[in-house]
């Protein structure tokens, strides 16, 4: 079962999952619009917020941010939660561009100090350095409303709270990334879901991972007429 099959957009058919599997464990049914749509019949809607250096901020900077940041907890919704995903930083562009800087140079000391840094660094990577990516997520959740309600409701009320938490994050100085497309939230359920195999795969990469190897089948299997005797 490929990854575009899990989160596909047809669901006219219910699909029966073995036991243990990840599609049946998983809780999500589907990605349409920017919307996670849940199998407990929630829509949810995450947010990436880019953060600041508090500590670095005046001391009015940092009474203002409070002040915003308080003011927004306020009016979210209950439901509302942060998360913080947290993984390992990504050192390899920059170890190979010294790499490169000390394969072309000719003075010693300049490369022992370029091979001191690249040991720094990777002891550094291995050690302590991780990166950390922060989301605000908020569902809409039907049984907390008496009237029928469709997606379209789904999506008009959780685009209004999200315009409330770029509005009141903003004035805090913090960016709110725009997340409106699927491939955006199939990227980031990947690499929660498969933290290792996300560092050199993408999810797009998988199914084209696949038509590579099944055309190469295509091109390599014997034909029935090989070996046949006129």
């Amino acid at each position: 079962m490929k990854l575009k099959d899990i989160f596909s957009k047809d669901r006219s058919q219910e699909i029966e999952y073995y036991e243990g599997s990840t599609q049946k464990w998983l809780p999500v049914k589907e990605f349409k619009d920017g919307v996670i749509v849940m199998k407990d019949g929630r829509y949810v809607k995450v947010i990436e917020v880019l953060p600041v250096n508090f500590y670095l901020k005046s001391e009015t900077e940092q009474q203002n941010i409070i002040y915003y940041y308080a003011s927004y907890l306020k009016i979210a919704p209950d439901n509302m939660q942060i998360r913080v995903l947290t993984q390992k930083a990504d050192i390899s562009t920059y170890l190979e561009r010294l790499g490169g800087f000390l394969e072309t140079e000719n003075n010693d000391e300049c490369r022992n100090m370029i091979a001191d840094e690249m040991s720094f660094v990777e002891q550094l990577s291995y050690n302590v350095a991780v990166k950390k990516r922060f989301f605000i997520a908020f569902d809409f959740t039907p049984k907390g409303f008496d009237k029928a309600y469709t997606f379209e409701d789904a999506k008009r009320y959780l685009e209004d709270e999200e315009y409330k938490a770029r509005r009141y994050l903003a004035q805090c100085g913090m960016e709110v990334l725009e997340v409106s497309d699927n491939a955006f939230l199939t990227d980031l359920f990947f690499a929660m879901i498969n933290k290792y195999t996300a560092k050199s795969m993408k999810p797009g990469q998988i199914g084209g991972m696949y038509d590579e190897v099944h055309t190469c089948l295509l091109y390599t299997s014997p034909s029935p007429r090989d070996g046949a005797t006129s």
